[in-house]
């Protein structure tokens, strides 16, 4: 069991970073765009991030999955798209504060323009606020792959999940009630250990 849960952590793991990855190569790439440009533009990013954000990780594991059919792929893609929105909305908004700075406006006033000022100025501000919003999401990715695993749409047989294997102990739990014990603890550890991971970042680069 240990070595199951072991390897558990591992699936947990790359799905989560692929996850999160997935959300930070697409969502600030959008939110630096959306602040930069403005107008039709920032516009459009916000409503389509209102889109995404309107369908949760579950909803969107079972769209993937009937289309590409279940799998850690499918929870990658279906966790990291409801991360593009998150991160986009943090790099606006973010951004938005920071073009308001004078660093930026003394560097409107040497003739760089808006990309940039966006590339060489304001992106470099943003990376221990997208650090510390990376590491929570990492712990969300985790429980979002269990709860994914264990309706049956993330990892499947023969790679272990811990959220599969809470599905498969909850019929064993008044015979054998550590099969749910521990898979459930290992989970709750991870989580834990990255919440506190992520405020000590943010008390630490605040």
């Amino acid at each position: 069991m240990l070595t199951t849960i072991a390897a558990g952590a591992r699936t947990s793991l790359l799905v989560a970073l692929g996850a999160v990855a997935f959300g930070l190569l697409l969502g600030v790439p959008l939110g630096l765009a959306s602040a930069a440009s403005g107008g039709f533009v920032d516009e459009a990013v916000v409503r389509a991030n209102d889109v995404v954000f309107a369908f949760p990780a579950l909803i969107l594991a079972v769209l993937l999955a009937a289309a590409l059919g279940p799998g850690t792929h499918t929870a990658v893609l279906a966790i990291g798209l409801f991360n593009v929105p998150v991160f986009a909305r943090l790099t606006r908004a973010s951004a938005l504060q920071l073009y308001a700075r004078d660093f930026v406006l003394a560097a409107r006033v040497a003739g760089k323009g808006r990309w940039r000022i966006a590339v060489e100025h304001v992106l470099p501000n943003l990376v221990p606020l997208l650090v510390v919003q990376a590491t929570i999401q990492l712990a969300l990715g985790i429980v979002a792959e269990a709860g994914l695993s264990y309706v049956g749409l993330g990892a499947q047989p023969p790679v272990p999940s811990w959220g599969r294997m809470l599905n498969e102990a909850q019929t064993l739990v008044d015979v054998a009630p550590w099969l749910a014990w521990f898979p459930g603890l290992a989970l709750a550890l991870t989580v834990l250990g990255l919440s506190l991971l992520g405020e000590g970042l943010r008390d630490r680069l605040d």
